[in-house]
């Protein structure tokens, strides 16, 4: 018997993911739920085998009145494990074109991250270095939950996150000379300086990297209290000194502060976002912000964790090309109330719609997940049921089911979608 077939769109109800860096605040204040005292850091929004979203379906058209992450959803309706109805069928849910590009699964992953402490500084393979390492440590033998165990699949993981207020991240190597400035200003690792300003950056940045890495106590030591004079002082560094010390506080004695002082320092406003590609290094410091990206667990750590931390293989998938970001910002996508982000990935797009009284039409060509973050939105299809989206929201709209219309006077909402 062939699935039972699904409305235009449905109710989400989204898993909590809990580490140790989360706000115990700012996820419950989106979602209107009560905090527990726990760090939440994560909200995921898709089909991720390890934390998928619930789909509420049963009743044709998943209306309900609550954000979607307590109850059954309203009207009787059965919440189903997105991942499994994808698997049931994946044409239905997917769309034919989207199984002939990505195969069977959702290709994408998306999030809201809530930091109060920084994530770990972490490094991203490229499709083919994924693919070499997962052979590799298959045919060592490796367990996929070894704590060494680097390559968790074949995916790359391109990422793009969007800052829902204050944001700050480390991300990509900074133009020598300004990191040497930096580090003259400290006055700490005048061999670094040196070798920044009299060789070429893409050979001295590596070997920065396994110095810092591998880095004794004591000159840990004298760099961490550098930056904490810094940061009291002020002047022309204090921003990026005062994240820096903070890094020390919050992860004492890791040498992933060393690695990470030739980083750009970026802050972010409400609505700007970064584009993360393949061996750029990167962490995000503190902020809440939404994050879309290609379903892939590859990461590969260069400190400010306690958990593995792999030297070589590090360097070996590490882009060592300088310049400041691109802080990107959305641009009109001449559909009323739409505007995009710029991403080259394949897997995804993301854009952030401000709809009005007036409908505004959104497509169903592709699989998508709407997350309604501030004001009340609602969904509509001809001869259904209307589905309210208030703020922490969010619904999946699958694919060849005709267009429906988005109404909702004040409401921000963002569209996860494929590229």
């Amino acid at each position: 018997m062939p699935p039972s077939p699904l409305p235009p769109f449905a109710l989400l109800r989204n898993p909590v993911r809990r580490y140790a860096w989360g706000s115990p605040t700012a996820i419950p204040a989106l979602t209107g739920t009560a905090p527990d005292g726990t760090p939440q850091a994560e909200l995921w929004l898709g089909a991720h085998p390890s934390a998928p979203s619930l789909l509420v379906t049963g009743d044709g058209d998943g209306n309900g009145n609550g954000n979607g992450n307590s109850g059954d959803g309203g009207d009787g309706a059965v919440p189903r494990p997105l991942d499994e109805l994808i698997d049931a069928d994946p044409d239905g849910l997917l769309g034919p074109d989207t199984v002939r590009r990505f195969g069977p699964a959702l290709p994408f992953l998306f999030k809201v991250l809530a930091a109060d402490r920084a994530l770990s500084l972490q490094v991203h393979p490229t499709r083919a270095q994924a693919e070499a390492g997962y052979a590799a440590e298959q045919a060592r033998g490796i367990p996929p939950d070894a704590p060494e165990r680097v390559f968790k699949d074949r995916g790359h993981k391109p990422e793009l996150i969007c800052a829902l207020g204050d944001f700050e991240a480390l991300c990509g190597f900074r133009p020598a000379a300004a990191t040497a400035r930096l580090l003259d200003a400290l006055g700490v690792l005048p061999s670094w300086a040196a070798a920044l300003r009299t060789r070429p950056a893409e050979a001295v940045l590596p070997e920065l990297l396994r110095a810092g890495l591998t880095a004794d106590a004591a000159e840990l030591a004298a760099v961490t209290g550098a930056l904490r004079r810094a940061a009291e002082a002020g002047g022309p560094y204090g921003a990026t000194c005062v994240a820096y010390a903070r890094l020390a506080e919050e992860y004492p004695g890791d040498r992933g502060l060393l690695a990470a002082l030739p980083l750009n320092h970026v802050r972010l406003g409400a609505g700007q976002a970064l584009y993360l590609d393949a061996g750029m290094p990167h962490a995000y410091l503190r902020g809440v912000g939404v994050e879309l990206m290609a379903e892939s667990d590859n990461v590969l750590r260069c400190g400010l964790t306690p958990k593995h931390v792999d030297v070589d293989g590090l360097l070996a998938i590490t882009s060592f090309r300088t310049g400041e970001p691109e802080v990107l910002a959305p641009h009109p996508t001449g559909r009323d109330g739409e505007e995009a982000f710029a991403s080259p990935a394949e897997e995804f797009g993301l854009s952030r719609l401000r709809p009005g009284a007036a409908a505004v039409r959104v497509d169903l060509a592709t699989p998508q997940i709407l997350l309604c973050v501030s004001g009340r939105a609602r969904l509509r299809a001809p001869g259904r049921a209307e589905l309210p989206l208030p703020a922490g929201a969010s619904a999946y709209l699958r694919p060849g089911a005709g267009p429906v219309e988005l109404t909702g006077p004040g409401a921000e909402l963002f569209r996860a979608t494929t590229g």
